[in-house]
């Protein structure tokens, strides 16, 4: 009688994919931390510094270089392989705890803060390309779901951290300890670096060494685009005091981000052609969607309904819990199909979203509206950990990094896009801000997110 034949399922964190799995919850980890980081401790550094006006500076710094670095991480990647990229990153990320922890003087602030989004660029292109390298398909959704939680967590319990860290020892171990974290994470991610290296470098067909010429010429775009953000974040803040010239210069600075990122996103992008545009088009919608409202609604439960600073910050918290959920939901083993799931996570988010604009509109519970904020969290959650796996599923070994770039990045566009024009319209009513600005608000992500799951139909994942 013949024995049947082996049907084991592979786990990951067990056998040889566990050193990769610890290695980059432990380097996303590192990274989210110090990100969420620096909105505790900024404040303090810059009345130390006696530098209050860098403080806009400081925070649009790293947005404006992370962008440039995802388009320089997925052609790296692409050409050479994952590991220098990743190599590269993880060495400016301590190079900027190093810069910010010693810092003297503002500028040197500035600088490590633009390392920083150097760093994370790298990181995060680089290991999803090690990811598809390294990981069978089955995993990735659950490796995702793990990327996502350990950005999501940071969100809750950073801030606290970060405030006894900075009240008890002062804001520059909040840095230095992330440089003194850095080594054993890396140590961490040893094995899996050594089974990527033994990995044969895949064929480069025609096409591909097309499209790599391509995006190389693309590369100044990228650099035109961090610029046209930064030029945004520093407009808004300072839209109160010079409104005409501040809505001038968002102008052109929306219209060189519209040109550029025509130059930088897959062809077909803007008109959710399927496929792997419309996963870039339904990552952009979805990102401005929930973030665009996750910015305003602490300050809708403050101005509105009179909540205090540390009780509205509760929709953080939501944010973050629920957002993991929805994570960890996509990454069980399930029968739908994954496009099945972004469209569920995206219907609950624009109910969701729908829910939570009532908290603007009408005199309706707090706790109802923060109900359906933590639908969206969910929503959120399936669907964002999903784009990822489709983005991955729908690549090959020769374009990964490239795909992750430009969906990062058309994300990155849209949700800076939206927080601009949004902010735009609460600086102009900045003086009595009345209930129907975030009610607009609220309820232009309600209709981005439906427009999302519209476009959802239209991406095709391979079998």
């Amino acid at each position: 009688m013949t024995a049947a034949p082996s049907t084991t399922v592979p786990r990951l964190f067990s056998g040889p994919y566990l050193p990769l799995a610890l290695g980059v919850i432990g380097l996303v980890t590192l990274s989210a931390l110090e990100n969420r980081a620096v909105g505790t401790a900024l404040p303090t550094m810059v009345h130390e510094f006696d530098a209050l006006g860098s403080f806009g500076l400081a925070n649009a710094a790293p947005n404006a270089s992370f962008v440039f670095a995802l388009a320089i991480a997925g052609l790296w990647s692409d050409r050479h392989g994952p590991l220098q990229a990743l190599r590269l990153g993880a060495i400016t990320f301590g190079l900027a705890q190093l810069l910010v922890g010693f810092a003297v003087a503002m500028p040197m602030v500035i600088a490590g803060r633009v390392l920083s989004g150097i760093s994370e660029g790298l990181i995060d292109i680089s290991l999803l390309v090690l990811v598809a390298r390294t990981l069978p398909v089955a995993l990735r959704p659950r490796m995702m779901s793990l990327i996502s939680a350990m950005w999501v967590l940071p969100s809750i319990f950073g801030p606290l951290l970060t405030g006894v860290v900075t009240e008890h020892f002062g804001w520059r171990w909040v840095f230095l300890g992330a440089v003194v974290l850095l080594i054993p994470t890396w140590l961490l991610l040893q094995p899996a670096i050594r089974q990527a290296q033994q990995t044969p470098e895949p064929e480069r067909t025609a096409e591909h060494l097309a499209e790599l010429a391509a995006w190389r010429t693309a590369l100044p775009w990228a650099a035109a685009i961090s610029i046209a953000l930064f030029t945004l974040t520093l407009t808004g803040d300072h839209l109160r005091a010079h409104r005409i010239l501040g809505g001038s210069v968002i102008v052109v600075a929306l219209v060189v981000l519209a040109v550029a990122a025509v130059r930088v996103l897959p062809r077909g992008a803007f008109f959710a052609q399927r496929g792997f545009p419309a996963v870039v088009t339904v990552r952009g919608l979805g990102g401005a969607a929930f973030t665009g409202v996750s910015v305003y609604l602490p300050l809708l439960l403050t101005l509105q309904h009179h909540y205090s600073p540390s009780k509205a910050g509760v929709s953080l918290s939501v944010t973050g819990v629920f957002w993991a959920l929805g994570s960890w939901l996509q990454g069980r083993e399930h029968s739908f199909q994954r496009v099945t799931v972004l469209r569920a996570g995206l219907a609950l988010m624009t109910v969701g979203i729908a829910v939570t604009s009532l908290l603007a509109w009408t005199d309706a519970s707090v706790w109802f509206g923060l109900s359906g904020w933590a639908l969206a969290g969910i929503g959120m959650g399936l669907s964002w950990s999903s784009l990822s796996v489709l983005t991955l599923d729908l690549s090959d070994s020769g374009n990964s990094g490239r795909n992750a770039s430009a969906s990062q990045m058309a994300a990155v566009m849209s949700i800076a896009t939206t927080v601009a024009v949004t902010g735009t319209l609460l600086a102009l009513n900045a003086e009595n801000p009345q209930p129907w600005v975030f009610g607009v608000i609220v309820s232009t992500g309600a209709v981005l997110a439906a427009l999302a799951l519209l476009c959802a139909g239209r991406v095709r994942q391979k079998v």
